[in-house]
């Protein structure tokens, strides 16, 4: 059965990342010249690697919605790091984000290029979340109780979309979203997996949790 689930996963993942980049090519034309127009610095974000299966670390590819070298910013200014750790690894109005980064992290135009990480098989149309290596040691720490549901979340890939980004996804703390991501791991359900996908359409258009 967990085959026949990750044959039948990995078929509909091609197909839609594929889908997914024709229907939205224009949209990718039209981001990347508004981001090269708005300020300077490169068109994809240029961000620490992420957490996928089994460990392994891999480059998400997002659309650049902050200034240059915001990563490095945000290291060396103490009161954006406190915010950034208080508030799950998040910064409200953030000072980084740029004007055109407001209006596509808004409808989360800014995940799109990660149709490349679904057809490099680094990731899935749906699965858990993406998280950095500093994020998992850190709220492991902060949160022995969610050890083990981490271990369960690194046997899949991380998704595009998944559980936790249509219930809230900034709204939800590290423990309830990590139970969540292993829950939905755990499921291993193609019909499952369809009825996120559609319940992300909703959640894009009206951006529930997004910062």
């Amino acid at each position: 059965m967990t085959m026949l689930y990750d044959f039948l996963k990995r078929i509909i993942d091609l197909v839609g990342a594929l889908v997914g980049i024709i229907i939205l090519s224009p949209i990718f034309l039209l981001v990347s010249l508004a981001i090269k127009l708005d300020s300077s610095g490169p068109i994809f974000a240029d961000t620490p690697k992420r957490v996928g299966q089994s460990g392994k670390l891999f480059k998400m590819y997002k659309f650049r919605s902050m200034v240059k070298n915001a990563h490095e910013i945000l290291e060396k200014n103490p009161k954006l790091l406190e915010e950034y750790k208080k508030n799950n690894y998040k910064i409200f109005d953030d000072p980084r984000v740029t004007k055109i980064g407001k209006f596509i992290r808004r409808f989360s135009i800014d995940e799109f290029p990660q149709f490349f990480n679904i057809l490099k098989g680094e990731m899935s149309l749906v699965g858990p979340r993406a998280y950095y290596p500093f994020e998992l040691e850190e709220q492991q720490l902060k949160y022995p109780q969610s050890r083990e549901y981490v271990k369960i979340i690194l046997s899949g890939k991380p998704g595009l979309t998944g559980l936790w980004q249509v219930s809230g996804r900034s709204e939800i703390d590290f423990d309830r979203r990590v139970k969540m991501d292993a829950d939905y791991v755990q499921k291993r359900s193609i019909f499952f997996d369809l009825w996120l996908i559609l319940k992300t359409i909703p959640a894009v258009l009206y951006g529930k949790g997004a910062i």
